[in-house]
């Protein structure tokens, strides 16, 4: 049976069998198989090819549903019960090994600038290197700050500690490579990606950020979570504004 999704997915984003092919990194004539006689593709290739097209391969090849469920499970590296529990060397750790990607996304975030106070001059020194660096701050304007504020029992502290955030990071701020942007959306999670490793810190209301779980997740191929979270951190970073 061909594959409609996958022939639609191709069509919706410009694409055609050829540019997909040269991405993945396979010959037409695979692609086309796929698409006519609705032939499921390696684990990676899959992956390659929905991320490619901007959708879930899940969508794309349901066939592979409880394949990518119980690698979304093994992503799972450590549950903490609150962000206090994560031990500071792993913090340490994830920062000094990321070379491809950080990404950030908080209202503050202070917690770890205060507890790695080199933390700007270590993003600047990885842009220069190639690392791209990407920061979210909650703007200390926006409704969205001072309701959160509210919620923590904080009041204007949430805003203060963004600013804060902010002057920190300005000596790498000016570095190719360092974007920091303001946000006013709702955030549900905090993010803090280091390459393949991401780590979640659920917003649990009434209660602040360092009293909320945090999860550890590590990227495998063919797996949903980690790449669930980072398509939230992309749609915040694509409404945020420059700092």
């Amino acid at each position: 049976m061909a594959n409609e999704r996958l022939r639609a997915a191709i069509s919706a984003k410009g694409e055609t069998i050829q540019s997909v092919a040269e991405h993945v990194g396979v010959d037409p004539k695979s692609v086309e198989r796929w698409i006519t006689t609705g032939r499921t593709p390696h684990r990676g290739h899959r992956w390659k090819a929905a991320s490619f097209l901007g959708v879930d391969e899940v969508y794309v090849w349901p066939s592979v549903e409880k394949q990518a469920e119980k690698a979304s499970t093994s992503e799972l590296i450590t549950y903490y019960p609150h962000r206090g529990a994560v031990p500071a060397p792993l913090w340490s750790s994830l920062i000094e090994k990321a070379t491809d990607q950080v990404d950030i996304l908080v209202y503050a975030g202070l917690f770890l600038f205060d507890s790695n106070p080199d933390l700007p001059d270590q993003l600047a020194e990885k842009a220069k290197a190639g690392t791209q660096v990407r920061i979210l701050l909650g703007d200390p304007d926006s409704e969205a700050v001072r309701q959160r504020g509210e919620e923590e029992g904080i009041g204007g502290d949430l805003a203060a500690r963004a600013r804060i955030t902010r002057r920190y990071l300005e000596p790498a701020m000016s570095t190719p490579g360092v974007e920091v942007r303001l946000h006013d959306t709702i955030l549900y999670n905090s993010i803090y990606r280091f390459d393949e490793d991401v780590l979640v810190n659920p917003h649990v209301l009434g209660a602040p950020a360092g009293q909320n779980p945090v999860m550890h997740f590590r990227y495998l191929p063919g797996a949903r979570t980690f790449r669930h979270y980072m398509r939230s951190f992309d749609y915040a970073w694509e409404r945020g504004r420059e700092a």
